[in-house]
């Protein structure tokens, strides 16, 4: 063949070939790369749920036994519950042993100050109020519950003749969760104005409710609630 004939050959452009496995002139290469190591995916690793901690069993209570427990469980026999929780003693009472047992803890237990009387209200309950007397020795330097359960529209014996200091504290109840007290000199509220109707620590007493009634007579003004 002629020299004529020949296929030309390119002219060099003047930039060199790429090796086997090595990027085109011009492109960045990253360390990685260079090395031969494969990119990472750039998408996000799959996301897994942290496992649910578990939950911490509720405390119970525990039975509470003492000398006293005891003496009063041999006299009351099965009208009376003795327990502790947290650390804390109480005891859940027939209501039927209200107020005799109550005057032998101040008489004979030495439980000499009375701390406060309390209710709380379940209104899903037959019984729907838990009755609470918190009572302290000073001699013994302990503190104890007195729990009773009594039904809606039902009342409970005063102590006032007990601990004079229960006065105030049942007419507080009263004036809240509206439980009456048999034999209390002067059963009356203590928190709201006379005439107020419903007990606002009910449950069933709504958070923003009023007696719209006794705002409008005794105020002249219409309730904002």
């Amino acid at each position: 063949m002629s020299e004529e004939t020949k296929s030309p050959t390119p002219p060099p452009t003047g930039e060199p070939k790429a090796a086997a496995g090595e990027a085109a002139p011009g492109t960045f290469q990253s360390p990685s790369e260079k090395a031969g190591v494969p990119p990472k995916s750039s998408a996000p690793p799959a996301a897994h749920a942290p496992a649910a901690p578990a939950k911490p069993s509720a405390p119970v209570p525990t039975p509470w036994d003492s000398p006293m427990v005891t003496r009063l469980k041999g006299h009351y026999g099965s009208g009376i519950e003795a327990n502790s929780y947290l650390g804390q003693n109480f005891m859940v009472v027939d209501s039927s042993l209200i107020p005799e047992l109550l005057q032998v803890l101040r008489d004979q237990e030495q439980f000499d100050y009375l701390v406060d009387v309390t209710a709380l209200h379940y209104p899903q309950r037959e019984k729907q109020f838990d009755l609470v007397w918190i009572l302290y020795s000073f001699k013994r330097n302990e503190r104890m519950r007195i729990k009773t359960m009594i039904a809606d529209g039902a009342s409970a014996p005063s102590v006032v003749a007990i601990w004079p200091a229960a006065n105030w504290l049942e007419r507080e109840v009263y004036d809240m969760f509206g439980i009456r007290f048999d034999g209390h000199p002067d059963l009356k509220r203590i928190l709201l104005p006379d005439g107020w109707k419903g007990h606002p620590l009910r449950k069933d007493y709504g958070i923003i409710q009023q007696d719209q009634e006794w705002v409008q007579i005794n105020l002249g003004i219409e309730s904002g609630q």
